[in-house]
């Protein structure tokens, strides 16, 4: 049976094109972060399809008036590469108290003309789950998230295992995902693990009779990290029947989830839970 499943698996991986290189992606995610702390967005034409589909919270808009638009100073940026896909994803940390942003950014290219195809961007701010962009830098900070060594990395399928196991719990409590001791759960500036006990602290607070949907991958072998974007049901109390845009990203060490950021959007102020996560900020 195992065999059968990593042979199912296998067949839905993508295969690299060998026009879509690492370097190439790079090159992109260095753009994008250039044009953001610009706010330039015209700085990617370049890199554009002109059949780009650009997408806010899972709305499309005009690149051009979006939050693209926005110069920033940026406190953080880490991006990941899937050559497979041909895709990225950047997290960009903004705590300037004017503006302040946690933003995460998807993009997809076509493998053979390098366009982007698909820009699609959740930009969190004041209002959005759990948001405090200060106390998401904070903890950030404290996190070690460098290259993997070649001989311990995983192939993208097992990690995509891990990251859609964390999300079957959602509906089926009996399954315990891959978590590694320590782990921990940054969620909008709150974090599991505040007092750094050291514990698994991933698995806090899950749902157990959600079906997450639309999920849509980035896979980093070399980082051993993987983003999923998402539609996450009933997360807005006010709107429970609507999915609000999320991106998870899971960084995975021998096997086991070590970190785990997430991005979330509201319709309503704070999802209608007046701040209350479950996980702690900076200081309590």
């Amino acid at each position: 049976m195992k065999s059968l499943l990593l042979t199912g698996i296998l067949a839905l991986t993508p295969s690299t094109s060998a026009d879509c290189t690492r370097a190439f992606l790079t090159n992109a995610t260095t753009a994008y972060v250039a044009a953001q702390t610009t706010g330039k967005p015209s700085t990617l034409a370049a890199l554009l399809s002109p059949h780009l589909n650009y997408t806010e919270s899972d709305k499309t808009v005009d690149i051009a008036t979006g939050v693209l638009t926005k110069a920033m100073t940026i406190d953080h940026a880490l991006s990941l590469h899937d050559p497979a896909r041909c895709a990225t994803f950047t997290e960009l940390i903004v705590t300037n108290p004017a503006g302040p942003y946690v933003i995460g950014t998807r993009m997809v290219f076509d493998p053979t003309e390098l366009k982007a195809t698909l820009i699609e961007t959740i930009a969190t701010k004041p209002g959005d789950w759990a948001f405090n962009a200060t106390g998401y830098l904070h903890w950030t900070s404290l996190e070690s998230w460098p290259p993997i060594p070649l001989a311990q990395q995983l192939p993208a399928w097992a990690l995509q295992s891990a990251a859609d196991a964390y999300f079957t719990r959602f509906n089926t409590p009996s399954l315990e995902p891959p978590f590694s001791t320590p782990c921990a759960r940054l969620e909008g500036g709150a974090y599991t693990d505040a007092r750094a006990t050291g514990a698994n602290t991933c698995g806090l607070g899950l749902p157990s009779n959600l079906t997450v949907v639309n999920r849509r991958y980035v896979v980093d072998e070399e980082m051993g990290a993987v983003t999923i974007f998402l539609g996450f049901p009933g997360l807005d109390r006010e709107v429970r029947g609507k999915p609000m845009a999320d991106a998870h990203t899971f960084r995975v060490e021998r096997g086991g989830i070590r970190y785990i950021h997430t991005v979330t959007t509201c319709e309503h102020a704070g999802c209608g839970m007046n701040g209350t996560t479950g996980v702690e900020m900076p200081g309590n």
